[in-house]
């Protein structure tokens, strides 16, 4: 009896120092596991922040992060460690988002994000007052937020090859001082109103969109000296195009236009102007050009091809004159062969 006694109590002891030391063992599991996951995390959070600072340069007095052909489809939140730094470049990365913590930068002057796969711009990048220029091209944005009216120091602003992009918040009128601005190759089918109300704006390239007709009061972009439109839908030009009295450079080329309007001849200020690629209803060749024939076309390259290219771009403004003059003079001669033919009737 006393044997199985001890045998039961030897058995009962083992037992319960059993399951002690595996409680034991799990709770040392427990608390080491987070640590372990933590140590993982602060080593990963260490290496990025070393690759980070490798990519980070002076230029022009400037603290620049420059990021150009590696995969950083997102942002890490170290990053915002680096807060003093004043300029991004970050391209062709598959970055597919601007972070929230955007807003912590306060020294940026200059955001270029181009050529990535972003597809949105954050309220909070709204935040940034001393942000000047602001270069989005090439992304996949389709909005543009009202919130980017508080970059009140933008001063260029670059949207183009978006390609779903149509609008533009009203609110943008506010950015005073906003001088460049590019929207081309998107989807625009109007001219937002805001542009006219934008007291600095001085270069505006809306090229390759659908833009179909210009708004009437377009005068009012007083401080305009370069407008880009070429490759659009427009069918015609208002007439208030001719007041646009510091407007030096007009690209129309490939649209609808059928006729120039005699008007523009007295734009004094307009050094370039190209109407290439047009159904203008009247053939008007300048003095000292001729067509060439197709032979003689395709026996001319390279060289000479540039330069027939470069001279029709640089005669743009006489081409105009001339087409005006022409025009004129036909409508001239139509009205005189009119009158005669009511006389004749009359008599």
């Amino acid at each position: 009896m006393v044997v199985v006694a001890c045998g039961s109590v030897s058995s009962i002891k083992a037992l319960w120092e059993t399951r002690i030391k595996r409680v034991q063992e799990e709770k040392e599991d427990q608390t080491k596991s987070p640590r372990s996951r933590l140590s993982v995390g602060a080593w990963e959070d260490r290496a990025i922040l070393a690759r980070l600072k490798e990519k980070l340069q002076t230029e022009e007095g400037r603290l620049v992060l420059r990021i150009e052909q590696e995969d950083w489809k997102s942002l890490p939140g170290c990053l915002i460690q680096f807060t003093q730094v004043q300029e991004w470049q970050i391209h062709r990365t598959g970055l597919q988002k601007i972070p929230q913590f955007i807003s912590s930068f306060q020294n940026l002057i200059v955001l270029d994000l181009s050529r990535n796969g972003i597809s949105e711009i954050p309220k909070p990048l709204g935040q940034l007052t001393r942000l000047k220029e602001l270069l989005l091209s090439y992304n996949r944005i389709e909005s543009v937020p009202e919130d980017l009216s508080g970059c009140e120091s933008l001063e260029r602003l670059e949207l183009a090859m978006n390609r779903e992009l149509s609008e533009l918040p009203d609110q943008l009128r506010n950015l005073k001082k906003l001088n460049h601005l590019d929207l081309s190759m998107n989807a625009f089918s109007f001219m937002p109103d805001c542009l006219l109300h934008m007291p600095a704006l001085e270069w505006l390239d809306m090229g390759g969109n659908c833009l179909e007709c210009l708004p009437e009061d377009i005068d009012r972009m007083e401080t305009l000296h370069t407008l880009w439109l070429q490759r659009n839908e427009l069918q015609r030009l208002p007439e208030n195009i001719i007041r646009m009295q510091n407007l030096t450079t007009l690209v129309l080329s490939s649209n609808r236009l059928s006729d120039i309007p005699p008007l523009m001849e007295d734009m004094s200020r307009l050094r370039f102007v190209n109407f290439r690629d047009n159904p203008l209803s009247l053939e008007v060749t300048l003095p000292g050009k001729r067509r060439k024939s197709s032979e003689e076309e395709g026996e001319e390259e390279g060289e000479e091809e540039g330069e027939e290219e470069e001279d029709r771009e640089l005669f743009g403004r006489e081409f105009m004159q001339l087409y005006i003059q022409e025009a004129r003079k036909r409508a001239h001669a139509f009205l005189n062969m009119h009158r005669a033919n009511s006389l004749h009737h009359s008599l």
